[in-house]
This record gives structure tokens, C-alpha cells and sequence, in this order.
């Protein structure tokens, strides 16, 4: 049994729906961001940056628990796992680890600077919107280049790293995008919206989720509270 601690970001969808696609036996507890729920210690002994998701495998490695944080690591565990998502052959292997790399260290922060400044910054900074818009399309633009190549990012198979960037894709109007200008990426995306592990991914703490943030999770999330050591 994996219990996982998330929340229906991004990042936490990503795990879910990997979770839903290798038909792995799990747990979902939410850790509501907004209220703080990152911060208790017993969450920040199994994900030390506060961030979700986090997960522990009590059928870990040698049959032990086994706690994982960073959404990345989680998904490279969890194919391996399950002995999906994830090809054992070298070179479609790191393919696969590539564009995982690329969403890791582009992809998410890049759009996630785009959301933050297009629809949380308290005031309105061009230069910052401008910038990160722009590099959200550039973005679009290196994944539809290579889905105009290849059917999924790493190749003829779908694996992690189209379950890794497919929840960043979904707000593309939060981002200044439209999916229209990049046919090879919205041909990519339609089809893995239609997956229903997918769906069922999508639907996990869905419920909870609220609209938009109050001042407490403002603070939380982007003043005070977060930079507090613990």
C-alpha cells in the first residue's frame, strides 16, 4: 500500500494519474496548501521542502517503508515499481528521463512563474508577465517542435514524461497561451486528456480544491509563512 500527501496541483496530479496508469494500490491524503497543512511536522518529516507530493511505500525496498518526496523521483519510482511507464531499453530509458528532466527544470518552473504572475502577484508587474509569458511559448514551442517528430515527448510510447508536463499544459489560458498556435502539442494533449486513468487522476481531491486564495494562503504560500525555517 503507497499513501500519498497531495494536493490537485500540477504536481500532485502527475502522481495521481501515474498512480491511476499503473493500477498501483494507494492512499491519497490531502495537504491543503492554502491552510498550511505543508508545515506540520509530520509532513515535513517525509517532504523537508514543504512541498507536495510526498508519498511512503510500505512495501518498499527490502520490504520495508519507504518515503519519497519530489514529484519527479516519485514517478521514476513508481514506473519502476510497477515495471511500466518507464522502458528499460538504454536509450528510449533516458529519452524518457530527458523530457521528465525538461519538465522538472523547465516546464514546471517556467509556467509556474507564469500563473504566479499573471493571476497571484498582488500588483501587476509588465516586465515580470511579459517574461514569463514569452517563455511559456517558447516552451510550447520546443514541445510541439518535437511532438511534430514523435507521437508521446520521449518517443513512439507514452510514459512519465507525457504524465509529468500534461498537468502543466491544462491551464494554457493561465498562462497566455493558446493551444490552437501549437497543433502537434494540442494533438498530444487531447489525446491524453481522453486516457481515463487519466480522468480518474484528474478527479483525485478534486472536491477540495478551492478557487483562487485567500490572504491567509497568500501569506502561506508567497510572504511570510513560507519562508519561516522549520
Amino acid at each position: 500500500m503507497i499513501d500519498v500527501y497531495s494536493w490537485p496541483t500540477p504536481n500532485g496530479q502527475k502522481v495521481h494519474i501515474a498512480l491511476e496508469e499503473l493500477n498501483l494500490e494507494y492512499r491519497v491524503h490531502g495537504v491543503n496548501i492554502g491552510k498550511g497543512d505543508q508545515f506540520e511536522p509530520q509532513f515535513l518529516r517525509i517532504s523537508p521542502n514543504n512541498k507536495i507530493p510526498a508519498m511512503i511505500d510500505h512495501d518498499g525496498p527490502g520490504d520495508e517503508p519507504f518515503s519519497l518526496f519530489e514529484s519527479g523521483a516519485i514517478l521514476i519510482y513508481l514506473a519502476e515499481k510497477a515495471g511500466g511507464l518507464l522502458p528499460q531499453e538504454p536509450t528510449a530509458r533516458y529519452r524518457t528521463i530527458e523530457w521528465l528532466m525538461f519538465q522538472m527544470g523547465n516546464l514546471g518552473p517556467m509556467l509556474g512563474q507564469a500563473h504566479h504572475f499573471r493571476k497571484y502577484a498582488p500588483e501587476t508587474l509588465e516586465y515580470a508577465v511579459n517574461r514569463y509569458t514569452n517563455e511559456a511559448g517558447r516552451l510550447y514551442a520546443v514541445m510541439d517542435k518535437r511532438l511534430g517528430q514523435s507521437e508521446y515527448l520521449a518517443g513512439p510510447e507514452y510514459t512519465v514524461a507525457d504524465i509529468a508536463s500534461f498537468p502543466w499544459i491544462r491551464p494554457y489560458e493561465n498562462q497566455g497561451q493558446d493551444l490552437n498556435d501549437y497543433p502537434n502539442l494540442k494533438r498530444w494533449f487531447d489525446a491524453i486528456a481522453a486516457r481515463p486513468a487519466v480522468q480518474d487522476g484528474l478527479e483525485v481531491l478534486a472536491d477540495q480544491r478551492q478557487s483562487g486564495f485567500d490572504e491567509q494562503a497568500r501569506r502561506l504560500l508567497f510572504g511570510e509563512g513560507q519562508y519561516q525555517r522549520r
